[in-house]
């Protein structure tokens, strides 16, 4: 007895077995995500078809940035109106209206036979961009266990990627056709995929969050007992929405009367007007992660790629579009890997790493091309390094500010806020797209494109110093554990230590009278 009493002692301080994967949790992330291939796709597609473009309609350097750029800020529309929808009509329809408004802007543009057609269409596919890139994120963060959050919320950015190495590969395949059809097929079938997710999305639940909001707790416990990893996170999950709500816990009928419904009323004067001290840290932490994510440039290289190369001396077009196919392929691999390190090792040194390695790629980058701009001969190693370091800039930036954004935005902000504050971020993110997208071939044709690079460089070391002070770890953390880490700004780490503190103190306490290890 003595000895069965020591061993099961010792048990009690093994470190606890990691749950599995929930793989119903996964399959709902990865529908959802799904409709973000739509944003890559026809970013990717872009990069190629503006070429075909310019030449089948006669358009300029000018009306090109417009093209490309103004799908980002359409995109504004959906994203405002994203967060009010889906919590009037929920988030699981707001999916399947993303996908429809972007179907019909995918027919638009490939039927397009002038500039003003063409922009018509780019204006209905980014209404439904801008209600993809905010429904995603937050349905997936909302729907995933704390120990698969980051892993599953990295989704839509893994799907992004892999819609845009779809539109490289597309581009290459159709450039072998007629220019007046090949850059309609090009954008037209886009059109496929938005119609297969939209379908697929009715084989998702609810989104848990939103089922209470709307006082339906039977439905909402049911499927948190199936998207959590026990059955205790399940219970725990639902009383922290509850408490998030409103509602009392003796509430446990399967639909209650929900003190404030959550269709926008007052969320504004929460969010921007009288925003406490944590509220306003987390929107400026979510309003500078997106900013500094797209005026870095990542939009830059992606959209004009075969640019970039002809600049470095890439002259045939086959080779522009195929080095164009090894940027997607590398910015698809390498967001693979961060996915499966997210809640491994962390949000910020992911997110950091990603930073510095970018500011050395894109400071060198910017060496190379003014070297190669100011030779009057083809310098060799400058093109090769060329072509190296923008796979290195792209793969860097999908290990960390790519998918973190993204994450980051949609965990931090409270229950009743969420679907404004990340609709926020994203109209930010778009922004800066946007105008990224539409300047940068007037930005080096006035400050050469090594000085375009320059600057990118610059804006990434403010956006490292910006990371490194002012965003916390959320690793681990549920969502509601969030109102005590942010609202210390630069001191948050005070608040963090705080957290871990407690933590350790309640471990102790359930060792059933072991020594408790966070006390001196």
């Amino acid at each position: 007895m003595a000895n069965q009493k020591a061993e099961q002692n010792i048990a009690d301080f093994d470190p606890p077995k990691r749950p599995k994967r929930n793989i119903f949790a996964i399959s709902c992330a990865v529908l959802a995500s799904m409709i973000s291939i739509l944003l890559g796709y026809d970013f990717g597609v872009m990069s190629g078809a503006a070429i075909f473009i310019q030449d089948d309609l006669n358009l300029s350097d000018v009306q090109i940035e417009i093209v490309n750029g103004s799908l980002c800020v359409f995109s504004l529309i959906g994203s405002a109106a994203a967060g009010r929808t889906s919590d009037w009509i929920g988030r699981r329809y707001t999916i399947v209206l993303s996908g429809v408004i972007f179907f019909a802007g995918a027919l638009l543009m490939g039927f397009a036979t002038n500039f003003s057609f063409l922009m018509f269409g780019r204006f209905v596919a980014g209404v439904g961009v801008g209600y993809a890139l905010m429904i995603a994120p937050v349905y997936t963060s909302e729907l995933s266990p704390a120990s698969s959050r980051g892993f599953l919320s990295s989704f839509p950015e893994v799907f992004i990627n892999f819609g845009l190495l779809l539109g490289y590969v597309s581009n290459y395949g159709f450039s072998k056709l007629p220019v007046r059809l090949g850059w309609r097929l090009m954008l037209g079938v886009g059109a496929l995929p938005s119609a297969i997710f939209a379908i697929g999305v009715f084989a998702m639940p609810e989104s848990p969050r939103w089922l209470v909001m709307q006082g339906r707790l039977g439905e909402a416990k049911r499927v948190l007992n199936k998207t959590s990893d026990t059955p205790d996170e399940a219970n725990l999950r639902l009383a922290d929405i509850k408490e998030a709500a409103g509602i009392p816990e003796h509430c446990t009928d399967d639909v209650v009367q929900v003190p404030k419904r959550s269709h926008g009323e007052d969320v504004w004067k929460e969010l921007i007007l009288h925003p406490t001290p944590a509220v306003r840290h987390i929107l400026i932490a979510g309003i500078g992660i997106h900013f500094f994510q797209q005026a870095s440039g990542i939009d830059a290289v992606v959209l004009y790629s075969p640019r970039i190369f002809a600049k470095a001396g890439i002259t045939s077009s086959d080779k522009k579009l195929l080095a164009t196919v090894a940027v997607g392929f590398c910015k698809t691999v390498f967001i693979l890997v961060a996915t499966f390190f997210l809640d491994r090792v962390g949000r910020r040194p992911l997110l950091l790493s990603s930073a510095g390695g970018m500011i050395l790629c894109l400071g060198s980058l910017g060496l190379c091309l003014t070297i190669i701009d100011r030779s009057q001969e083809k310098v060799m190693w400058a093109l090769v390094l060329s072509i190296v370091l923008v796979l290195a800039l792209v793969s860097f930036f999908s290990i960390g500010m790519g998918p973190i954004a993204w994450v980051y935005s949609s965990e931090i902000f409270p229950l009743k806020l969420r679907a404004q504050g990340a609709s926020i971020g994203v109209a930010v993110n778009r922004t800066m797209s946007g105008v990224i997208s539409m300047t940068f071939l007037s930005l080096y044709e006035g400050i050469t494109i090594g000085g375009a690079f320059f600057l990118f460089a610059g804006i990434a070391t403010v956006g490292f110093v910006f990371f490194y002070t002012m965003l916390p770890e959320t690793q681990g953390r549920t969502l509601e554990d969030m109102q005590v880490l942010f609202g210390k700004y630069h001191k948050w780490r005070a608040a963090n230590a705080l957290l871990k503190n407690k933590e350790v103190v309640n471990g102790g306490d359930k060792g059933n009278g072991q020594v408790q290890l966070g006390e001196a």
